[in-house]
């Protein structure tokens, strides 16, 4: 059995990423031949073992948008541990007892239903008594099977996660200025609670199981834990443990915490006799079966000696301490980010403050405390890549105040205008990444969006640069050439005008019939503002970009590499042509891109707030306590059940 279940892993690890490639890109990763001979020992292999592990391509035929996030009442209180930072403390909590002691993922606990072998519902812990439904995102998430053996009533909780390296990957694909996430538990949380499941398959969100809730096989949490990882889930990392052992067992997850890509916050000790740690009870906030470990932090003093100013991919320019070095859980630590100008000044951080530092989680060095703050340090005024003047902008998530460079060619900010202006929902020139672009950057034969069309004039230098070769090359020229015919909207998302997303970008030249890309710099304000969805600050943005001089070049000399393709037309009136519908709540007949799809057909718009502008808003719950119902009620608008808009209008 063990040997099947590492076959079947071995297999959805080489066919989804190929599947995935294929679908997305049209790039094939091997053969059709090899993909079919292995996908048909998968199945073979499904059959034989009763279990189907998360990711199988047997089991994709499509990600499935979920139009909201129900809740549910939890069928008994989900509680926490209680916590301590002494190791005493948990040897006196073992007592004469055998226990477990794991790792305290640092996620988003999730508990898991199944039914007849089938994963059936997916909640979230939410507040403890209530959480959110995700079952259609768990079904994307590693370590959890979508089929298992076992036929009964099966409950499992457990821990999603996102990696460090996860983490970096998204925040330095982040090309519009947002914040970046500060920790892979807010990554996590944030990814989870998206619509689209295909966001948690390509974030890799982890489940780790770390007991049942109902239906274990056995009285031992450590075999039951076996038992999960025999049926395909993920099961979190532990030892079995005793009084005698457990100070050298916390010395041995705090070595290894070191090199851990997934975040942990500490450790959980649990009876290992199921029964007799439930017969314990609970008091009124925790239950009596186990202890949390918190990791006690090691601080140590030392001076900071300079302020450096990191110029992010973004455009942000983010505050670094550099400090004396210190000994911190036995690495050399010497700087510590300061994350923001409004912590910079809360903290009142200056040049030659004594502080105290540590490491956040046993890894991220953090300031825990100034002691003398004669600060805060001064703030630059142009930036340090490029020289241009910098600006403090206030952050829209946060609230707090973040410095940026306003030089249009530093090369940060020029690399991010590049990766986005390829991106798949722009452009979509494949092969050109983000270190790509650095590559090319370095050799000198890339600055700005423009010298894109003239890489094919490079093919000598670009050949022989590590990871890149003859074939490469040929791809690459293959995928500019490609990408030459475009949707005008697509062209206008590539730009990446301030506050224009791809909708936005649709909904625009929708409604404003530019036939060339010249039409961009004399469409109106009022134009614009007329356009469901676009209010008077995307309008400035939007006249602003293409009254820029150096935009403006910039366009001209694209229009001589690019064209547009025209989208089809239906023949006949249009029926909902000049109207705008707003979608909200969950759907029954369809999702809610479907239905997008299919009012657009009909050239109607779809906003994403009501307005005077709004025909009607589509919510099946007209009774809604929603923001969106309420708005409606206000301006007088129709509130429509699908059926109801079905017989109105389509």
């Amino acid at each position: 059995m063990k040997e099947m279940m590492k076959r079947m892993e071995e297999l959805v690890k080489v066919l989804e990423p190929a599947a995935r490639s294929y679908y997305k890109s049209g790039i094939e990763l091997m053969t059709n031949f090899e993909y079919d001979r292995l996908y048909d020992e998968l199945e073979e292999l499904e059959k034989k073992t009763g279990i189907i592990l998360a990711g199988s391509p047997t089991q994709r035929v499509g990600y499935e948008v979920a139009d909201s996030l129900p809740k549910k009442k939890h069928n008994t209180p989900m509680l926490s541990l209680a916590k301590t930072k002494q190791v005493e403390e948990l040897i006196e909590k073992a007592g004469d007892k055998v226990c477990y002691l794991s790792w305290k993922m640092d996620g988003l606990t999730i508990v898991l239903t199944y039914d007849d072998g089938k994963l059936v519902e997916a909640v979230t812990r939410g507040n403890g008594e209530i959480g959110e439904v995700i079952t259609q995102n768990a079904k994307y998430m590693k370590g959890v099977p979508l089929a298992i053996p076992d036929k009964g009533h099966k409950v499992v909780r457990g821990e999603a996660t996102i990696s460090y390296s996860m983490l970096k990957k998204v925040n330095d694909s982040i090309t519009d200025g947002r914040e970046p996430y500060k920790n892979p538990r807010n990554l996590c949380a944030g990814t989870i609670r998206n619509y689209d499941p295909q966001v948690v398959a390509e974030r890799e969100v982890t489940f780790f199981s770390f007991d049942y809730v109902e239906g274990s096989p056995t009285n031992s949490h450590k075999e039951g834990l076996d038992s999960l990882a025999d049926m395909g889930f993920g099961v979190v990392e532990g030892k079995t443990v005793t009084k005698d052992n457990i100070a050298e067992a916390v010395e041995w997850f705090a070595e290894k915490i070191k090199t851990n890509d997934f975040p942990s916050d500490g450790l959980v000790l649990v009876y290992d006799d199921i029964e007799y740690g439930l017969s314990l009870g609970a008091t009124s906030k925790f239950p009596r079966k186990g202890i949390a470990y918190k990791w006690k932090d090691e601080v140590a003093e030392t001076t900071i000696r300079e302020i450096e100013w990191s110029v992010s991919r973004t455009g942000r320019i983010n505050p670094v301490a550099i400090f004396d070095t210190v000994d911190l859980e036995g690495t050399d630590v010497s700087r510590a980010s300061i994350h923001n100008v409004t912590q910079m000044k809360n903290m009142k951080v200056g040049i030659g403050d004594k502080v105290t530092v540590y490491k956040a989680n046993m890894i991220i060095p953090q300031i825990a405390d100034n002691l003398t703050q004669t600060g805060p340090a001064e703030i630059p005024s142009v930036c340090p890549v490029c020289g241009a003047p910098t600006e403090i902008r206030v952050d829209e998530n946060s609230g707090c105040e973040v410095l940026y460079c306003t030089g249009t060619n530093c090369l940060d900010i020029m690399t991010t205008k590049i990766d986005h202006y390829c991106s798949r929902d722009a452009m979509n020139i494949v092969g050109i990444s983000t270190s790509t672009i650095k590559t090319f950057f370095e050799a000198g034969i890339l600055h700005n969006i423009l010298d894109i069309y003239s890489l094919k004039n490079h093919q000598d230098a670009i050949v022989q640069m590590d990871s890149f070769g003859d074939k490469k090359f040929k791809k690459l020229i293959k995928a500019i050439e490609n990408s030459s015919e475009v949707e005008i909207y697509r062209f206008l998302y590539a730009l990446g005008i301030p506050e224009f997303g791809v909708s936005n970008c649709k909904t625009v030249c929708r409604s404003v019939p530019f036939e060339s890309i010249y039409d961009f710099s004399v469409v109106t304000k009022e134009d614009l503002i007329a356009i469901p969805g676009v209010g008077e600050a995307m309008a400035n943005s939007f006249i602003e970009f293409f009254k820029n001089e150096e935009n403006a070049k910039m366009i001209e000399e694209l229009s001589k590499h690019v064209s547009f393709i025209a989208e089809e037309v239906k023949e006949g009136p249009a029926k909902l042509g000049g109207m705008t519908f707003v979608i909200t709540g969950t759907l029954e007949k369809c999702s809610r891109k479907e239905l997008q799809a299919k009012i657009e057909a009909e050239g109607g718009t779809v906003a994403g707030s009501v307005s005077a502008k709004t025909k009607a808003l589509i919510n099946n719950d007209s009774k809604s306590l929603s923001s969106k119902n309420k708005k409606a009620k206000e301006l007088g608008i129709p509130i429509l059940t699908e059926d109801e808009f079905y017989d109105k209008y389509l």
